[in-house]
């Protein structure tokens, strides 16, 4: 999607002709299932699926100012057309592809990533990378603290309060939390692994969905209280937090861009290779692959500006195409209703917000502004990995913290893993 920021005001009223002659086009021909297979009929309507219910989300009233507005709504909405069928057919497999095995995920996550930590300043990695996990661990201890006393008051025991809920929430999402969380706790507790997963489930949609609306109305509250708030830098009072990596002179060169894009692949394939001989995830060990090479100076300020410039060109027009992704590929609306009981909302809130509350405390005590930290170190970690980061960062618009919520996800997901051998020995 193309928003005002990418272009100049003068040529708003053209582009806005242009998407709606583009929107009439291809939902003329989702609605009579005539897309072309492939990228091009799944790009195609999420870039207009997501431009139009991102206008809507944005110019509704109490959404706009206090749910995240556009991001919410995409999420949602997408969910809800294409699983009721009002937008049917081929689209739906076809986007689900093209988001899960065809890499439009890994290949949005990555241009973040790259083009976020090369346009930061040195200065300030260095100065959140070790005071970054204190965070997490607050996260934790108070999301634990939260789901285990609102357990009790609900007549729960400890295993179920928190192995059960609190900690395939907190444990880095689906594929790199859920599943080998069932694995570790089917192997040595002995329950089955298909009851285990339908009990984390719904766990983890719900507290996505928590952990959404939680940054949107931390964004809010961002704007009540701005001694709060970064406004997008973790760091308080590091007015050099992120570098001037763009001119408006050549922001937007073609060439750059391409560069920068192609620095971003690369990063992806040298955190995929390194993934081969170190156990670790691969966002993981692209992220510090490209933390090493910013440390280090390896990289010349050219290449830093070009990674910045795509950085910003992704985030500025496909955002909202990859939340209807999420919204298609990977939010169930009828699997969280069906789990949505007064009892069980209330124990997965709590975990959320428990997040929330233990990394902002812990933020502002490692020199951090409290919204930010909350939002990276406690919402990143009570997602669903790097599809709830997108929506988190998304709803708080923050996309800029990116590098931040993939540690959240991965090393944090990994670290609860680890967490649950030794918990399921006091516990099970």
């Amino acid at each position: 999607m193309i928003t005002n920021e990418a272009i100049s005001s003068n040529d708003q009223r053209e582009v806005k002709i242009v998407l709606l002659i583009a929107a009439f086009v291809i939902l003329l021909a989702t609605f009579f299932n005539q897309l072309p297979g492939g990228m091009i009929g799944a790009l195609g309507a999420m870039v207009i699926v997501g431009f139009i219910l991102n206008y809507l989300g944005d110019r509704t009233p109490i959404i706009n100012q206090f749910f995240g507005g556009g991001a919410i709504v995409v999420i949602f909405g997408s969910s809800y057309l294409f699983h009721s069928g009002f937008l049917s057919g081929d689209i739906e497999k076809q986007i689900t592809t093209f988001t899960k095995s065809g890499g439009f995920l890994s290949f949005y996550v990555a241009s973040l990533v790259t083009g976020s930590i090369l346009g930061m300043s040195t200065d300030t990695l260095k100065k959140a990378a070790l005071k970054y996990i204190p965070v997490i661990l607050g996260a934790v201890a108070i999301s634990f603290l939260f789901a285990g006393v609102i357990g009790l008051f609900f007549g729960k025991n400890m295993f179920e309060s928190l192995m059960l809920i609190a900690l395939p929430i907190m444990g880095g999402g689906m594929g790199a939390g859920a599943v080998p969380l069932v694995e570790i706790m089917s192997g040595r507790t002995g329950m089955d692994a298909a009851s285990l997963m339908s009990q984390m489930v719904p766990a983890l949609a719900i507290g996505n969905a928590i952990a959404i609306v939680i940054a949107g109305l931390l964004n809010k509250v961002g704007q009540m209280k701005p001694t709060w708030t970064g406004n997008g830098e973790l760091i308080r009072g590091n007015a050099e937090a992120i570098e001037d990596k763009s001119t408006s002179n050549d922001s937007l060169d073609v060439k750059k861009l391409g560069m920068g894009a192609l620095i971003a692949i690369s990063m992806f394939f040298l955190g995929t290779l390194l993934s081969t001989v170190i156990s670790m995830h691969t966002y993981a060990l692209m992220i510090l692959s490209i933390a090493l090479i910013k440390v280090s100076g390896l990289m010349p300020e050219r290449l830093e500006k070009a990674a910045h410039a795509w950085y910003t060109f992704v985030v500025s027009n496909l955002t909202p195409a990859l939340l209807v992704g999420i919204g298609v590929a990977y939010t169930d609306l009828n699997q969280i209703i069906d789990a949505l009981t007064p009892m069980y909302f209330i124990m997965v809130f709590a975990t959320v917000l428990g997040a929330a509350v233990g990394a902002g405390i812990v933020g502002r005590m490692m020199g951090f502004y409290p919204i930010e930290s909350a939002i990276t170190g406690g919402l990143c970690m009570a997602n669903m990995g790097g599809t709830g980061d997108v929506a988190v960062l998304a709803a708080s618009k923050r996309m800029q913290l990116m590098p931040f919520a993939q540690i959240s996800s991965r090393i944090g997901g990994a670290f609860m893993l680890i967490l649950a051998t030794f918990a399921i020995q006091l516990l099970a």
